[in-house]
């Protein structure tokens, strides 16, 4: 049988017809697919061609090999004789564009060949494996068991080139609080032979693979307590080097020093900076004459030996005053040890947590140092550099979070950041020149699939969807995974998975908090507790909920049976998996509410409704623990042992649900029952008026939207200045409660973050969303992914004209509601999602 794919503008051609005299045939049906590449490349594109040889049989059958007649030639502008450059300089391509930008890369049909045209090692890497893409190759195809399909023909259009340049100079990830994915699941397969807690080499190497196929560049590597240094383990360093991947180091560990695993107090001292300099110094400067030469980028500051505050200082003065000496003692250490102008030496500084605070209070941080600003830990910048900032030589860049360990809530089970969340905060950051080096933190990059490829995608290539297009985004990864057919229907089912965990995520799902007093809770964690979700307003949303979530299971298990059976193992970790547990842990958390409200004292064994629900919130509970044994121990012939954990940090929502009895397996199988009796919304909308933002009568014109985004998955932004107005009718004249919705942002670069609000032009309201960090505010709004505004006012009965004014920078409206029950107690607002 032939195959033929169709890739965008027809660049690629698979297929049985007649070619055309220029068209070049890569793969005929019979004769591997061959290369040439000049003579002396960088160990990165050795490895590359390693990959793309291996793709070739993935898709071929036939591994691709070096032939000195081929059509396809290989050239890394950096790494060519001067013969080779001769011949490179009798191509038609863009040279001046690709020679001034470090790892872009340029493929075309000239002269009757196919070429690929690096400007360094990793440029002809990403343009190697950019080919290996275009012929039906997903960058997942290890991590994500993504098998290509077989290809009878290889063909490119004679017409076909591309120039890529990347948007942001720095682009990795950082493994992260790894101690229930990576770290173990290394331990148990690929780097078994390493002693327990090792990230080694074969780990790393699979890694950096990734980031290869995903156009990245850096990496920080894990740091937690109980996981080896980088440094200190054979092999990571050289791997690092062949992969051409830089290794930098997060905010709490200087000059690329793992401190929780290298700096020895009882044989080293207090990690004090006032009382125990020298011995610091030499700490910092061993590591520093041991990456001389390297390709890395140095973390300037100091904190605590973890991740806490900086030891012997008290007040904002003092920490002011002495991280200012810290820093410029690093500066001539690395100018001493390296033997090198300063300002040509990759430095960044991190204000994270407290040392915002101390760069406010007039910390000076030199003009080439790299301003790396952050998010809140749950996806919401903080800062992003003022116009001031924004001309530093250094530049600026951005730590992002995809997972956190942390208050008010861990995240770390699975990835649910919403796609537009990711897309708005990151192009914001764009947008006022935060492009020097983008950090993704997740701690695991296989559970992280397409919130990371989004992330990356967007930081090689800036303009790679917008804030109108990200669905077709995300409709294309779906489509490159499981081909065309299978990712459009899988779109509105992913779209809906982020409505709901947006509205909360699974790890949320118990109203706990973590980290708070020990003296109060028990490992500082409070215990599970009833939902905000109610089963007397509107139609029962404990029902609404659960019959959302239970529609996409059943479609997910539908649309399964249309992939290519080995497509299966990438289906179930890139789909079922995670929608399958987020669902059950909702389910298992409302129904166990449900059980408890409706079991009377004693007789809980006696009611069949109680039981039912105790049994559904149980057999939500074990489905999870199947799965994940599942995940664990089969897919993939068990290539993942240990890479999925359904608790991490053993966190009281994890744990078997709270019921008023035990179970047995016998009761849980007789009650269970599957049906969810949910009522049409309209049916009980009485009383109150609920809109999304984006359904507005009247608007300015630099008033935008966002795709998935917010609860109701297409937020509205408002400039500076904009406004929007909504027409709506009063049946009569009464009080009411008027709630807005925001995206809870920061004010990332002004004092304030302000929105008003009008009914007919009267009773102005002003609005913050600024909220100190930590407050219990700022956790509600985290917990909700939503800030909600009120006040209360008498409306006439007619019609009426709401008007909301942003008075800064900043604000996403999500969606809003006017309510004559003045005490009724809900979470979601009763809308559909605008998707």
């Amino acid at each position: 049988m032939k195959f033929k794919v169709h890739i965008t503008s027809l660049l690629l051609l698979c297929g049985t017809f007649s070619v055309q005299a220029k068209d070049i045939v890569l793969f005929n049906g019979k004769n591997p697919v061959s290369y040439t590449v000049n003579s002396n490349p960088s160990p990165v594109v050795n490895i590359a061609l390693n990959m793309f040889s291996s793709d070739m049989q993935a898709v071929t059958g036939k591994k691709a090999k070096s032939k000195s007649d081929s059509p396809l030639a290989i050239y890394q502008l950096d790494a060519l004789t001067d013969k080779e450059f001769k011949e490179v300089s009798c191509i038609d391509f863009p040279l001046n564009k690709i020679i001034v930008s470090k790892d872009a890369f340029w493929m075309g049909v000239k002269n009757d060949k196919l070429y690929i045209i690096g400007n360094n090692g990793r440029g002809t890497a990403y343009g190697i494996l950019e080919l290996s893409k275009i012929s039906g190759v997903s960058p997942w195809i290890w991590w994500g068991d993504v098998h290509p399909e077989k290809k009878s023909q290889l063909i490119i259009n004679d017409k076909y080139q591309t120039l890529q340049v990347p948007s942001v100079e720095y682009r990795g990830i950082f493994i992260n609080d790894e101690d229930w994915s990576t770290r173990t699941w290394a331990h148990k397969t690929l780097d078994r032979k390493q002693e327990q807690g090792t990230i080694g080499p074969n780990t790393y190497r699979k890694i950096f693979e990734l980031l290869l196929r995903l156009k990245a560049n850096t990496i920080w590597p894990a740091m937690h307590p109980g996981t080896k240094p980088f440094f200190q383990v054979k092999g990571n360093q050289e791997v690092a080097d062949s992969c051409d991947i830089y290794i930098g180091t997060s905010h709490c560990e200087p000059l690329l020093r793992n401190n929780v695993g290298e700096w020895n107090v009882k044989n080293m001292g207090a990690f004090n900076y006032l009382t125990n300099q020298k011995k610091i110094e030499d700490y910092w400067t061993y590591r520093i004459k041991e990456t001389a030469g390297m390709d890395v980028i140095y973390t300037l500051g100091m904190r605590g030996i973890h991740d806490g505050s900086m030891e012997g200082v008290k007040t904002l003065d003092e920490k002011t005053k002495w991280l200012q000496k810290v820093i410029n003692d690093q500066r001539k250490l690395l100018h001493k040890n390296l033997k090198t102008d300063i300002k040509n030496i990759p430095q960044i500084f991190v204000p994270y947590k407290e040392v915002l605070d101390i760069y406010n209070n007039g910390l000076k941080v030199p003009d080439d140092v790299t301003l790396m600003w952050c998010d809140d830990n749950y996806g919401y910048l903080t800062h992003l550099s003022n116009p001031s900032e924004a001309k530093r030589s250094g530049g600026s860049g951005v730590y992002y979070h995809l997972s956190y360990w942390g208050r008010p809530h861990d995240y770390l089970w699975l990835t649910t950041t919403q796609p537009g969340l990711i897309y708005e905060e990151m192009h914001k950051a764009y947008t006022n020149n935060n492009k020097r080096i983008w950090i993704a933190n997740v701690h695991d990059p296989k559970v992280a699939a397409y919130d990371l490829s989004l992330f990356l995608d967007m930081a090689w290539n800036i303009n790679i969807t917008k804030t109108n297009s990200l669905q077709q985004h995300m409709q294309n990864w779906l489509c490159q995974q499981f081909g065309t057919h299978t990712g459009k229907l899988l779109l509105p089912v992913m779209k809906e998975f982020y409505h709901l965990t947006a509205i909360r995520k699974p790890e949320f799902m118990g109203w706990t908090q973590t980290e708070l007093d020990k003296k109060k809770y028990n490992r500082g964690l409070s215990p599970i507790q009833d939902t905000e979700f109610n089963a007397g307003e509107f139609g029962n949303e404990i029902e609404r909920y659960k019959a959302a979530y239970q529609a996409i299971k059943e479609k997910v298990e539908e649309i399964e049976k249309t992939i290519r059976p080995t497509l299966s193992d990438a289906y179930f970790a890139a789909i079922k998996y995670p929608i399958f547990m987020a669902a059950d842990m909702a389910i298992k958390q409302l129904e166990a509410q449900e059980a408890r409200h409706i079991a009377r004292p004693g007789l809980f064994f006696n009611d069949k409704e109680a039981m039912t629900a105790a049994a559904n919130s149980m057999t939500a509970h074990q489905e999870i623990i199947a799965m994940t044994k599942y995940y664990n121990e089969q897919l993939a012939g068990g290539k993942w042992n240990g890479i999925m954990s359904m608790s991490p940090r053993d966190l009281p929502v994890f744990k078997e649900p709270a019921l008023p009895g035990i179970l047995t397996d016998e009761q849980i199988k007789k009650y269970a029952d599957k049906e969810i009796d949910a009522e049409p919304l309209e049916n009980h909308m009485s009383r109150v008026i609920a809109r999304n933002a984006v359904h507005y009568t009247a608007a300015s014109k630099d008033v935008y939207t966002t795709e998935m985004l917010g609860h109701s998955m297409k937020s509205l932004n408002l400039p500076k200045g904009s406004v929007v107005k909504y027409n709506f009718l009063c049946e009569k004249t009464d009080s009411a409660i008027i709630r807005i919705a925001t995206i809870p942002t920061h004010a990332v670069n002004q004092n304030d973050i302000r929105f008003s609000v009008t009914i007919d032009g009267n009773n102005e309201q002003i609005f913050t969303l600024k909220e100190p960090f930590r407050s219990e505010q700022w956790k509600q709004n985290v917990l909700r992914g939503q800030a909600v505004k009120s006040f209360q006012l008498l409306l006439e009965k007619g019609t009426h004209t709401l008007e909301i004014k942003a008075l800064d920078e900043g604000i996403i409206l999500d969606q809003w509601m006017i309510d004559y029950n003045l005490n009724r107690k809900f979470y979601m607002f009763p809308i559909e999602p605008a998707i």
